[in-house]
């Protein structure tokens, strides 16, 4: 039997970040400090804005698999 992968979620769009560039710029990302805990990730919140960034879409025009755009505007 081979050895089991590492599974990680395939990367989506061009705009998304690689893990070392998550790394450098994890720690300039806030983390919030009160209120209901987050339901998406930080770092999925910011791949939404570069991909508005590089797109040029507006933000109701986001695809549907992120998240809603009230959330990352």
């Amino acid at each position: 039997m081979g050895s089991r992968k590492q599974r990680r979620k395939p990367k989506l769009y061009p705009s998304d970040l690689t893990d070392a560039q998550w790394e450098l710029i994890a720690p300039m990302v806030p983390v919030p400090s009160a209120g209901r805990p987050p339901i998406h990730s930080r770092r999925r919140i910011v791949d939404v804005i570069l991909y508005v960034n590089r797109t040029g879409c507006s933000w109701r025009q986001l695809p549907h698999d992120f998240p809603k755009w009230e959330t990352v505007y």
